[in-house]
């Protein structure tokens, strides 16, 4: 079964999403919305995201003093990861209280906690995955025996990578054996890799994809190919229950703070770009190349929707693969009750 009959499958799934309707630290302390006061709202709020243009929504807005102007008088902590179950390790401790993450990391954490762990809260950004192979490789066939890098264990594209080899007949375990041998590793260290011919190729979110390219790797598979109208979500927003429960308000000026930074990229998207970059360059210590990042951009949309039928369907691909050892519940998972306030607020069409 190809993965879009298997998405369109996934829809039997979706009934039980249950929509019901390095670190570093900012200071919320400029006048916004009123969250910062509201009963509900936090002192402190501990978000994390990744250094990476696929997070490019939170990104902007913290650097551009959005989501500061919504919170109000509380606190904004920023932490960064490199990968998702990280992020959700962070979130499940209590060490975090929100973060976006690949929608991997985010549904596996939900099932394995029976649905304690979070809640996505809404969408961030759909596209920008690829699977970047050396030029002698022309085929899936010729994968067999060959060496494949994914960002970690249990990510969004090692789930990816692993269904879609499923699907073509090749076989993988989580030990590294199999048909294929997949290799989790750092992002910045599959670059190396790849360039010093360790690996001959790697499933990757942008801009590691292009920087990929870029080192002489060509797309095998581009992943918008792989979903019903190419749309497959990267980055989702995911928030601990217990924080979602006690204070509404301080989520609802991170979502402000989100359709804020929507608009600013859209209107301003050079600027943009360039926050991303300066983010990269702190917390890696290296700097991207603008024309890495600009061709990243144009793989992505920067969206509110988290796709929920396509997180059924990466959860069904996770357990087909091992990743998940029970049969996926999602019924929760998703609750979009103040995104669509806010959007309602806004003036936007809600999201379904």
């Amino acid at each position: 079964m190809s993965l879009s009959r298997r998405s369109s499958a996934s829809l039997l799934v979706l009934a039980s999403l249950g929509l019901a309707a390095c670190s570093g630290s900012s200071d919320a302390t400029s006048a916004g919305s009123s969250a910062g006061s509201g009963a509900s709202a936090a002192a402190e709020v501990r978000l994390g995201y990744f250094p990476n243009v696929t997070h490019a929504v939170p990104i902007v807005a913290d650097k551009e003093g959005l989501f500061a102007k919504h919170l109000g008088g509380s606190t904004l902590k920023i932490s960064t990861f490199n990968a998702g179950p990280a992020a959700m390790e962070a979130l499940k401790s209590g060490a975090i209280d929100a973060t976006y993450v690949g929608p991997g990391p985010a549904t596996n954490a939900f099932i394995n906690s029976q649905g304690e762990a979070i809640r996505i809260v809404s969408g961030a950004a759909t596209g920008g995955a690829a699977l970047v192979v050396d030029p002698s490789i022309t085929s899936v066939a010729q994968l067999k025996g060959k060496k494949i890098a994914t960002p970690q264990l249990g990510n969004t594209q090692d789930v990816a990578l692993r269904f879609y080899l499923k699907e073509q007949g090749l076989t993988t375990d989580l030990q590294g054996g199999g048909d294929v041998n997949i290799t989790p590793q750092e992002n910045s260290q599959i670059l190396d890799s790849f360039s010093q011919k360790l690996i001959a190729g790697a499933w990757v979110p942008e801009p590691y994809a292009t920087r990929l390219v870029q080192a002489g790797g060509k797309v095998l598979v581009d992943e918008h190919s792989l979903w019903p109208g190419g749309k497959f979500p990267v980055t989702v927003l995911a928030v601990r229950p217990d924080f979602l429960t006690k204070h509404p308000d301080s989520v609802k000026a991170l979502l402000e703070g989100q359709l804020d930074a929507e608009a600013f990229i859209a209107s301003n998207a050079t600027k943009a770009q360039s926050d991303v970059g300066a983010v990269i360059k702190a917390v890696s210590g290296k700097a991207l190349d603008a024309t890495v990042i600009s061709a990243a951009w144009k793989n992505l949309e920067f969206t509110n929707d988290p796709v929920p039928s396509a997180l059924a369907a990466g959860a069904e691909h996770a357990y087909a693969v091992g990743i998940l050892k029970t049969k996926p519940n999602l019924d929760g998972l998703v609750d979009l009750t103040i995104l669509n306030q806010v959007l309602t607020a806004a003036g936007k069409e809600t999201v379904r």
